[in-house]
Order: structure tokens, then sequence, then C-alpha cells
């Protein structure tokens, strides 16, 4: 269990972002392989090449995502701001591991050529149906951090625009917002389980007033715990390995970092076992890595993993003017 010593802003955002760079890097080597795989051959330790060739302790879009917002929110809260850092991403490598993008997805890619040619940052991200990946997702941790201090309509609303600019369909911004809560729950001291209660609470209480929102609920009864036709809605720690999935779909990832960080008692047990989920491992291990590594604290995460990680000197660099910002 997470100690109870006193944590300053500066210690969480750095674990929070160690621990999600780490969980994505765990995952890279093995990412679009099945669960069947890795039952064969478990993750369980930082592995190198695989999948995209890369070399051990890489990190991939998702952390390269988180650390754009996270370097635009240490320079205030502007959308324009985190859509030129993002395409100075997809264009030229910025906030890469190694200068150069190996991986990215089809809806973030395509938003922000959109918002590149011209498109504002709040019409760029898809609104279909199938606009619904993990994409906001994945890099949606630093506004918790940003937001902590703000009532619950302006933590929506800029959870909302946040997301909005590669992922805007309501069911994105809802899981986005889940994510958040939950981050804000941790990093105000909560246990885990208390704390996913108290997230359950809210969010269910602020969307009853928000008919777009609302009409999503219902598909994230897992999480919010809400009567699903004549399904019984258990705990969502619960449900079997063989119910969460470990896909690409916004949903899935989210119930699986959830489920992972409430069914297991350590950072590494955490996100061994959201890589081992298969399919989109690096993205499953750092959404859930950024949970267990605010919660566990960075002293929870193996210190070869950290030895082994891409620009870590970088990514602590970063939590600290971030922390400076917001603080």
């Amino acid at each position: 269990m997470p100690t109870n010593s006193p944590s300053t802003l500066e210690t969480q955002i750095r674990a929070a972002l160690l621990g999600l760079a780490v969980g994505d890097a765990l995952g890279v080597p093995v990412e679009f392989e099945s669960r069947a795989r890795r039952k064969i051959d478990p993750v369980v330790n930082m592995r190198e090449y695989g999948t995209h060739h890369q070399p051990a302790g890489t990190w991939s879009d998702d952390a390269s995502l988180t650390f754009c917002l996270a370097e635009s929110l240490s320079r205030g809260y502007d959308l324009d701001d985190l859509g030129r850092r993002c395409v100075n991403w997809y264009e030229h490598g910025y906030w890469t591991p190694h200068g150069q993008v190996f991986d990215v997805g089809v809806a973030t890619a395509e938003a922000l050529r959109r918002f590149h040619r011209g498109t504002p940052p709040l019409l760029a991200g898809g609104t279909d149906e199938y606009s619904n990946g993990n994409g906001s997702l994945m890099r949606i941790l630093p506004l918790a951090f940003h937001t902590r201090n703000q009532p619950v309509t302006e933590r929506l609303q800029q959870a909302r625009e946040v997301s909005s600019l590669t992922h805007a369909h309501p069911r994105s911004v809802l899981g986005c917002f889940i994510y958040l809560e939950m981050a804000r729950q941790l990093l105000l001291g909560a246990k885990k389980h208390v704390a996913f209660e108290a997230t359950r609470q809210i969010v269910s209480q602020t969307i009853a007033t928000d008919p777009v929102l609302l009409a999503e609920q219902h598909r994230f009864h897992r999480i919010l715990q809400q009567p699903h036709g004549d399904y019984e809605i258990l705990p969502l720690p619960q449900y079997r390995e063989d119910e969460i999935s470990g896909s690409g779909y916004v949903l899935h990832t989210l119930e699986a970092s959830l489920w992972c960080l409430l069914r297991y008692d350590s950072y590494a047990e955490t996100v061994l076992a959201a890589v081992n989920l298969g399919e989109d491992t690096d993205t499953t291990g750092a959404v859930t890595g950024g949970l267990a590594g605010l919660y566990y604290g960075e002293q929870a995460i193996p210190p070869e993993w950290l030895q082994a990680l891409a620009r870590r000197a970088d990514i602590e660099d970063l939590a600290a003017r971030m922390a400076a910002a917001v603080s």
C-alpha cells in the first residue's frame, strides 16, 4: 500500500508521468499481440525490439502526447498551443524518445492534420461512432493536476476541450472525465477503492444535468454501476479477466485500467496485468501506469525499469516545470 507521508505536487506529477511512460514502454514491444500469446510468454520486465523494433525503455505516442499536454500546461491552458505541440510531434518528432514517430492512431493523425490545416482545436477531433479509440484518454492525465482545484463543471469542460482536439465524441469525453476524476481522487490522497466510489458518485451526479453525456452513461455501466438491461451489474473488480478487453476502444481501455488498479496491490503487478491483457498493450499499460504511478509513488516503480526508460531526466525536468506552473 502507498505510504501516508506527505507528497509534494511535483513528486506526484513526476510519479504519474514516469509511471505512465514505464507502462507504455513495457507494452511497446508486444503491441498487437494476443492475450493467448501473453499467457504463453508473459511480459515480466522491459523488453527490446519486438513489434516496433525499438530499444528497451522506449515509449510511444501515448507518452509523447501526454508530455505535449504537460509541456503546454507548464505555460498555461491554451488549446491552440497544445494543438501546435501535438502537430510538432507528428510532423517533426517533438517529445519522442529517439527523434522519430513510430506509432500513431488513425483518428489522432486525421485530427492533427485537420488542425494543421486551420480547423479550430475544438472542432478537429472526430465525432462519429467510430471515433472512439483511446487516443485522447491516453494523453489526458496531466490535466488532472491543472484542474484539481477547479469546480467540477470546469473540470468537465476542460476534459471535453482537451479530448476534442483528437476525439470529440461524447463517449470519449466521458471516458476522459471519469479517468481524470479518478486521478484527482488519488491525487487528494484517497485509497483506491474509496477513490473509485467517490469518482462514480461525482461523475453520475455531474452528468445528470448533461443530456449528451447522460445518453452515454449506459455504456459505462460496469464503472458507474448503472442498470443495463437484464445484465447483473457487478462491482468492476469482480469481473473475470476474460471479461476485460485490452482493445483500443476507449471504454475497454478505461475499464481495463481501473480493473487492474483495483485488483492488484503494487505498481509492478498492476501494470504487468494491464500489458498482459494483450492487444493495445502500450496504451493499456500507459493509462494504467499513470494511475498506478500516482497511487503507489515513484519509489514503487522497479528501479531497473526506470533506469531503462528513455529520456528519464527530461521527463523529470518536465514534471518540475509543470508543478511550478500549476501549483
